[in-house]
């Protein structure tokens, strides 16, 4: 007999574990938690007795399976930001930066144009492997917010846990490393972290207005189709750039169907809108190493511009140039 409605809530409320814990794995996973700190405190003794040396560090990596997890912890760096650091260091051939990680010891030549990021057990795998690439990694740590490329191409709340200051164990850094990551996800959801505020800020400079959402004629004849723009210039009655924004930091499956949509959403505005220029902000690791995607989804803008500042210029540009009347 089915159960009334009445019934089912009762068990919900009456029932409510609150928070799901699964003791086996939570005990496993304490087990975890307690070997990195057991790690670091035999890295902190180290260092209180031999000094502060790269050499201390250079033997977590190689001789402790939880090295790299440890050295992660002591800085605040993430696992994810290193992977999208090593690409980022494979692809680009900043003298003083190959220098610095040893990268023609350990990074033999690629195809850039098909490059993939590494995955933890291919990182793992060339840390235990090749000492040059565990210096290397080291030496970004030791040394990494004084390379110049870095210093440009790093954000400053993630170019802060490259110090040498954060491998001290001294209180201070520490605190700094809890508030870092006690704040990291406030600190990506402000706002000003938004690329597109770029684009509005230009716009307010140049005084020419904008709108975003749906346009009145996709909503009348491709409602299933259309979609919410991010900036519709000056208005959405009478729309002459119409401009879509993408920045990608990390890679995903469902790049391929976001160049499918935005070619499909191209077609669209030539047909119901023949007079606007659809241009794209198309940026982002995720959209470097992901280039057949990035190729079809550059198709679908009559321009593409990054958020280089060389590229802010030109869109200033062009912007200048069209509403100069």
């Amino acid at each position: 007999m089915a159960k009334s409605v009445d019934e089912k809530f009762s068990t919900v409320i009456q029932k409510n574990t609150f928070y799901f814990s699964n003791a086996s794995f939570e005990e496993k996973y304490e087990g975890y938690i307690n070997s990195l700190k057991e790690t670091l405190l035999i890295v902190k003794n180290r260092i209180e007795t031999e000094g502060l040396k790269k050499e201390i560090f250079e033997w977590l990596l190689a001789d402790k399976s939880n090295g790299l997890r440890a050295l992660l912890a002591l800085t605040g760096f993430s696992n994810e930001y290193l992977k999208r650091l090593t690409t980022i260091i494979r692809i680009k051939n900043d003298q003083e930066l190959i220098k610095l990680v040893y990268k023609n010891k350990w990074c033999k030549d690629e195809d850039t144009d098909n490059i993939h990021e590494w995955t933890d057990t291919e990182i793992s795998n060339l840390i235990q492997k090749n000492e040059y690439f565990r210096k290397g990694l080291v030496n970004l740590f030791f040394e990494g917010a004084s390379i110049p490329f870095l210093v440009e191409t790093i954000p400053l709340f993630e170019l802060k846990k490259l110090s040498i200051s954060k491998l001290k164990f001294e209180i201070p850094e520490m605190l700094d490393t809890l508030i870092r990551y006690k704040e990291k996800g406030s600190y990506a959801g402000q706002k000003e972290k938004n690329p597109e505020t770029v684009i509005s800020k230009i716009l307010k400079k140049l005084s020419i207005t904008s709108e975003s959402g749906d346009l009145k004629e996709l909503i009348s004849n491709a409602y299933d189709s259309k979609r919410t723009m991010d900036f519709i210039i000056p208005n959405k009655k009478n729309p002459i750039i119409i401009i879509e924004s993408s920045f990608l930091s990390t890679t995903s499956s469902g790049q391929g169907d976001k160049s499918k949509t935005e070619i499909s959403i191209d077609a669209l505005i030539k047909e119901h809108y023949p007079k606007a220029r659809f241009i794209g902000f198309v940026d982002g690791i995720g959209w470097y190493v992901r280039k057949s995607d990035l190729r079809r989804m550059v198709t679908a803008y009559e321009d593409v511009f990054t958020f280089h500042k060389d590229e802010l210029e030109r869109f200033e540009n062009l912007l200048v140039e069209t509403f100069k009347k």
